[in-house]
């Protein structure tokens, strides 16, 4: 992995997010955002990436920016101006898995450049009635087990508290071992069921404490229902099939020359980042063993990142949140390059 060089970042302007958008200038460095660009930031939360990108295409670039979360959005509507949202940002409450089509519904032309940043906000962490974060909970305080992305009334998804008191045993230790590759996965699902018997698991510090009966562990590491948490959070909103339907979206809607931009924060995101990059710049998925091609397939991206770009050291010291944070960055090429 490599560390990128210090880079100066525009100044944001202060709101009501706590979250510090991660790889912030390494991000805009890569997807080279100019006057009169136009850009889709998939994942707004906080509005910083979008924040920079309209910034950095003014006076006349626009920005569509797509969250799931309703209250990202809200507070990107107080936060940003509102002659600056109706002229030249476009905001869409959606799954990025359908980003194509929001931008197709938005009027946009083959876009500049795609930000997808995955996981989740420090505003969704912070906020303990949604059940992301368990830390520091009063035992008065609303922390129910939900997880959604989006909780708005009209998403009929199953909670995380749902899949918790529904699931099997066997469906429970899957989630906890192939999201979180917890290896006291078997023993955690066991457990969980039987707490279910004697009432519904509904409030995340309680989950924290039975997971933390479970697994155990190093004094001074992280919190034992860390991973599992995650785990959890990805499973309710079904993330990975989200970021396997995004990125060839992503690319369909990219002019030649344009960039697809990924920041992941967990193993799997990034393999599957890795995974379909690798795939398009190959092109040709025909058995090696074929003697020409017939599948016709040919390439579509260029890798511009090798590595995956990380975080320096003043960014890790004012942002830990960036540790696991990896960029990856390709370029959509033409037929016309290809053939050449």
């Amino acid at each position: 992995m490599t560390r990128s060089p210090a880079i100066e970042t525009p100044e944001m302007p202060a709101s009501e997010t706590i979250h510090i958008p991660v790889l912030a200038a390494e991000t805009l460095a890569w997807l080279a955002p100019q006057p009169g660009g136009v850009f889709i930031d998939g994942t707004l939360g906080g509005a910083g990436h979008t924040t920079l990108l309209l910034a950095q295409t003014a006076p006349d670039g626009r920005v569509l920016a797509i969250d799931a979360d309703t209250e990202a959005l809200a507070r990107a509507q107080r936060r940003l101006p509102t002659e600056l949202a109706a002229e030249r940002l476009t905001l869409r409450q959606g799954n990025f898995a359908t980003l194509a089509e929001i931008a197709r519904e938005a009027g946009l032309p083959p876009v500049d450049g795609v930000l997808l940043d995955l996981g989740l906000s420090s505003d969704q962490l912070a906020n303990r009635a949604r059940g992301f974060s368990f830390a520091g909970e009063a035992a008065d305080a609303p922390n129910t087990l939900d997880m959604r992305f989006d909780a708005s009334p009209a998403n009929m998804r199953p909670t995380a508290a749902d899949l918790l008191n529904t699931l099997d045993e066997a469906a429970l230790a899957d989630i906890f071992w192939r999201y979180g590759e917890e290896r006291r996965s078997r023993a955690l699902a066991h457990r969980i069921v039987e707490a279910r018997k004697r009432a519904p698991i509904i409030r995340a510090d309680e989950f924290a404490r039975l997971v933390a009966s479970v697994i155990h562990g190093r004094p001074g590491g992280v919190h034992p229902a860390t991973r599992v948490f995650q785990a959890l959070r990805i499973a309710v909103n079904d993330e990975l099939a989200s970021l396997e339907a995004a990125l060839p979206a992503a690319l369909d809607i990219l002019r030649p020359g344009g960039r697809l931009a990924v920041i992941s924060f967990h193993s799997l995101e990034d393999r599957i980042v890795k995974q379909f990059f690798h795939a398009e710049e190959h092109g040709c998925i025909c058995p090696p063993e074929l003697p020409a091609c017939v599948c016709g397939r040919t390439p579509r991206l260029r890798i511009l990142t090798r590595h995956p770009v990380t975080a320096g050291e003043a960014e890790l010291a004012s942002n830990p949140r960036a540790r696991s944070a990896k960029l990856r960055v390709a370029e959509k090429i033409s037929e016309e390059a290809h053939d050449e």
